[in-house]
């Protein structure tokens, strides 16, 4: 990787006393007039004319339009947001704030999109995407500067950006002193956009934005046809993820997990954006951790994988699947019968995914089944109702059995507890299912050969008109169906 942001001065030649004169550009130092001059011509014109709307556009249009109803007569500024540091000079890869992928469908760092009340006396917002336009070649910019195009890639014009989300464009330099000088009631998403937060210091309140931020949670709770069939897409790249881990196991037992978090991670760069999260490649006890991401333990024979994954599209709407899987591929008996329990009590869950069923209906299912195998265990003393009101089970269930799904891997998370946990489901939810038990490698209150494995199957669930759909059915989940489909994929 190059690690300077300007040219270099040319070496004094070999043989001359007195180094080449540099006549210093004013703006850069370093830089002759001559070359500076040199930079500005000779560029091909590479505007793009025949853009045609991306694919979301009409189903982003519909969004603005519902948020403009929500909040009339009043300015939303809603951050897409900025690169952050790694370290010194690298950045992470930019991912753009899930709010502003809603509403627009754009992916890029540092734009801004602003619904302006009407003055023409309508209702409604004029929406306004303010983005940087491409690099400056008179000044230098697009080659001199480290976030020119010539560093970091070409983007789009304004006019092309206007012609891939159907609306107007104008440069984000601007905005910071327009927003400062703009009258009536405001309202942002925060913790993406310091810049224009500052800019908004003295006309917003924190509970004002929060009211917008949570609107905008609430609205990603029922997905649309788009949405739908990107997460489809997203679950079909990630079970080919799973097939392309087990194939390479034996690989993954000659060097760690990571072995098998890279092998996942090719399969989401090559179909998709990137993994939706960090995947979880929690082999033998690390499944017993729930969000096991360290993933730099062995790989034994006769132990489990937990594989808990999911592959990020383009649009940036992720799958969130779990398996798991006997690495020598087959199950041992006690692992099988641990297993089989966990199916039992998934099996329970996805059955109460339905429309009008509470939210918390397929938890409460999944875990009377899980609390029932461990009474029948011995592991704690019943009856069954006992253990369930005074919560006893959750020593080896842990977690909540599910989540909604979308845009971000727990979607709609700022939604209020009587829309989303203590809501009812309706057609358009997509949510995962994902009992599991695990039983800590030094907890004594189990028989040692429990201890050590942890067990979760994880799919995502389509509520539908009649039921619910099974985005990830494709993925086998029952014992002896997940065996077979092994050797099978193994050869």
């Amino acid at each position: 990787m190059t690690d300077e942001l300007s040219p270099q001065p040319p070496e004094t030649p070999e043989g001359d006393e007195q180094p080449i004169k540099q006549r210093k550009n004013g703006l850069y130092p370093g830089v002759s007039d001559e070359l500076a001059e040199n930079m500005k011509s000779g560029w091909a014109d590479t505007e793009l004319r025949d853009l045609k709307p991306i694919e979301q556009a009409a189903n982003a249009a519909e969004r603005r339009a519902a948020l403009s109803r929500r909040f009339p007569g009043e300015r939303l500024v809603i951050p897409a947001g900025n690169l952050k540091t790694r370290s010194n000079d690298t950045e992470y890869s930019f991912r753009a704030a899930t709010e502003y992928v809603y509403l627009t469908g754009d992916q890029t760092d540092d734009s801004v999109l602003v619904l302006e009340p009407r003055t023409d006396g309508a209702d409604g917002h004029d929406a306004t995407l303010y983005r940087l336009p491409r690099s400056n070649r008179e000044n230098g910019e697009f080659w001199l500067n480290g976030m020119g195009e010539l560093w970091v890639g070409r983007r789009h014009s304004l006019t092309e950006a206007e012609l891939l989300y159907g609306m107007p464009c104008k440069d984000v330099r601007e905005l910071a002193d327009a927003l400062r000088e703009a009258t009536g009631p405001v309202r942002v998403v925060r913790g993406h956009d310091a810049g224009i937060e500052a800019a908004l210091t003295d006309k917003v309140t924190a509970e004002r934005d929060e009211e917008l931020r949570v609107y905008l949670s609430e609205a990603r709770v029922i997905k649309d046809d788009f949405e739908i069939g990107e997460l489809q897409k997203a679950v079909d790249s990630t079970v080919r993820g799973f097939e392309d881990v087990v194939k390479v196991l034996d690989k993954a037992e000659a060097t760690s997990e990571r072995y098998i978090e890279g092998t996942f991670f090719l399969r989401a760069r090559v179909e998709g954006n990137d993994v939706g999260y960090g995947s979880i490649c929690a082999a033998g006890p690390h499944a017993t951790t729930l969000h096991w991401v360290r993933n730099n333990g062995e790989v034994r024979s006769g132990d489990l994988l937990l594989l808990d994954a999911g592959v990020e599209t383009n649009s940036l709407y992720t799958a969130d699947v779990t398996r798991t899987l006997p690495i020598n591929g087959r199950y041992t008996d006690l692992q099988r019968k641990i297993y089989d329990a966990v199916y039992a009590a998934q099996e329970a869950g996805i059955a109460a995914v339905k429309p009008g069923a509470g939210f918390r209906d397929f938890h409460d299912a999944a875990q009377r089944v899980l609390t029932e195998h461990l009474v029948e265990w011995g592991l704690v003393e019943g009856p069954v109702e006992r253990v369930l009101e005074l919560g006893l089970q959750r020593r080896w269930t842990l977690h909540g059995t599910g989540h909604m799904l979308g845009l971000d891997v727990h979607d709609c998370a700022a939604a209020r507890t009587e829309a989303y946990v203590n809501g009812t489901l309706e057609p358009g939810m997509v949510l995962t299912v994902e009992p599991g038990l695990y039983f800590q490698a030094d907890d004594l209150t189990v028989p040692e050969e429990y201890r050590g494995i942890g067990v979760r199957i994880e799919d995502d669930i389509l509520v539908t008109e009649d039921g619910n759909r099974n985005l990830s059915a494709a993925l086998p989940r029952r014992s002896d169906e997940v065996e077979a489909w092994m050797a099978r994929v193994k050869g």
